[in-house]
């Protein structure tokens, strides 16, 4: 059987399985150049172009009955496929579940999705999960958090929340869930988090720059945003931000004072409540795992969604909950969705799971590299030109499936340096306030970070304190630093990881991901050649060939 899951909705993607395993997975951001691309279009000329069989279309919405996926996107898929066409519309967080679990390789834990918006119920929206899976992917629904559907009325004094529009009908539905259910807010806690990355003037899926600011932040007294799961909805209100044509929480007393850029003048307004977001988000997180790992006696833990990716967040309930094992979901988002529902139809559909990658996940097209000539170059002359300071970017096999560069699109540079994210950033133009990731050999990680209990973390998916001064250009302001450990699984990452290490005595590099700012993760060889030229990269890298293309 040939599948074909698709999500046409920011993160976009399409995974094709063929009897029960993964073949290819693709991301539309990395073949149209716009991030967090909302179409299909461009991975599905790719498919077409290599002549991929199809039996199956998963089609994948969070609405119960979503027009445009009715009226243009079935029909568009029909055209491209003869083949069976099935909606999978009302189990959003369900199939973020599945992913997880499956990955994990536990034999039976709780799953949390924490998202920003899950499936959609007339009036109301699933936002948070919880679920008990078991290896023989029976679960069971723990516990659902809803957001009620809200009108808005503009007034000369301002935005203003309407009656809600809850009924008896949506009193109803909730009570034929057979788990806890909280359903008392208008914002669950992605959108709260959300609040904060819309108050600096950035786009809310670009959550990763409020955790950046974050740091800079200082505890402050400051009003609850929590009362045991509800959000302060008198200190809180939604309201459509038009600029955005997002739907974004805000505290009303900063409505007036959104920027549009962070500057070291005018930080520390927007680094406080982002503090306090990531603050009070994160202890809301804990609250619910405690709850539920003491309800069910379960102490092994999952967590995807999209706040699943706050390494900030992991990191605080790794330290604060030392007897429960994590899992955290490398492609928490929405990304993950077009997998999860091909894991979710084949059990069902089948009676089998399908075989996915377990650990660092790279799945999207194999290149040919043939035609790229250049100068022999391998991981012992790398990592001398990484002590010269020099910038390396790497085009290895195929590319990361997450949002984060783990060896196969990365640049490179010597942690050692102080100001290596001044110098990177002249390549990729990121905020002065957000950090860069580190490489580090898995053998010596706990000597230059604290692992808490932990021996590795593969997936940059946990924030570690540094305990070492030999590496400034990863040490973030608050001390410290995402990492990925790196074993002989990614031999030429461990490779130069041990030259540079035999020329140095450090054991640890910068590692960010190969793109420019705004633009997705570099996929072709020919994205990375022009980005290569086009910036201020020294050397581009070849590890297959083992040669460089240099300036």
């Amino acid at each position: 059987m040939k599948i074909l899951s698709v999500l046409a909705s920011h993160d976009a993607s399409v995974a094709y399985f063929v009897n029960g395993k993964l073949e290819c997975f693709l991301k539309e951001e990395r073949f149209s150049g716009i991030k967090k691309d909302g179409g299909i279009i461009k991975c599905v000329a790719e498919l077409i172009k290599k002549n991929y069989d199809i039996d199956t279309v998963l089609v994948n919405s969070v609405a119960i009955y979503d027009p445009y996926i009715q009226s243009n996107l079935i029909p568009w898929i029909k055209k491209q496929f003869d083949c069976e066409i099935v909606l999978m519309r009302t189990e959003h967080h369900l199939c973020h579940a599945f992913l997880a679990f499956e990955k994990s390789k536990f034999e039976e834990s709780l799953v949390v999705v924490i998202d920003r918006n899950g499936t959609h119920h007339e009036k109301v929206t699933e936002v948070e999960s919880i679920f008990k899976i078991n290896k023989n992917y029976d679960f069971e629904t723990i516990y659902k958090n809803f957001v009620r559907t809200t009108h808005i009325t503009v007034q000369e004094d301002g935005m203003h929340l309407s009656e809600n529009l809850f009924d008896i009908e949506t009193h109803q539905f909730l009570k034929t869930l057979n788990c806890d259910v909280m359903c008392d807010s208008s914002c669950g806690m992605t959108q709260m988090y959300e609040s904060a990355t819309a108050l600096m003037g950035q786009d809310i899926h670009e959550a990763g720059k409020t955790m950046g600011l974050s740091a800079y932040g200082k505890n402050k007294n400051y009003k609850k945003l929590f009362y045991e799961g509800v959000v302060n909805s008198h200190y809180f209100f939604k309201y459509f931000d038009q600029e955005q044509e997002n739907d974004v929480c805000f505290n009303k007393d900063f409505i007036d004072d959104k920027t549009s850029e962070i500057t070291k003048d005018n930080y520390q307004f927007y680094a406080d409540y982002a503090y306090q977001v990531q603050k009070q988000t994160q202890e809301e997180v804990l609250r619910l795992v405690k709850k539920y790992t003491n309800k069910t006696g379960i102490k092994k833990v999952c967590l995807v969604g999209g706040y699943a990716l706050n390494v900030v967040c992991n990191s605080y309930l790794i330290k604060s909950l030392p007897d429960v094992e994590f899992y955290f979901e490398p492609i928490a988002d929405d990304t993950g969705i077009t997998i999860g529902s091909s894991l979710l139809f084949h059990q069902r559909t089948e009676n089998i799971i399908p075989k996915i990658p377990y650990d660092t996940f790279f799945h999207s097209f194999k290149y040919d590299l043939k035609n790229i000539d250049g100068e022999q170059a391998d991981e012992k002359q790398i990592a001398n030109y990484l002590t010269q300071g020099k910038i390396v970017a790497v085009f290895n096999g195929q590319a990361e499936v997450g949002p984060r560069a783990l060896g196969n699109r990365s640049i490179l540079f010597d942690a050692r340096d102080p100001d290596a994210k001044n110098k990177i950033n002249k390549v990729k133009n990121r905020e002065w306030y957000r950090p860069f990731a580190a490489i580090v050999l898995e053998k010596d990680s706990k000597k230059y970070f604290n692992m808490y209990h932990l021996e590795s973390s593969p997936e940059m998916t946990i924030s570690f304190p540094v305990i070492s001064n030999e590496i400034p250009g990863v040490t973030h302001v608050d001390g410290t630093s995402r990492i990925q450990t790196i074993n002989n699984s990614i031999s030429h990452f461990y490779n130069v990881l041990n030259e540079f290490k035999k020329l140095t005595n450090v054991s640890v590099l910068l590692n960010t991901s190969f793109n420019e700012a705004g633009k997705p993760l570099i996929e072709t060889p020919q994205q990375a050649i022009e980005t290569f030229k086009n910036t201020d990269i020294d050397i581009l890298w070849f590890p297959e060939k083992n040669i460089m293309l240099t300036k």
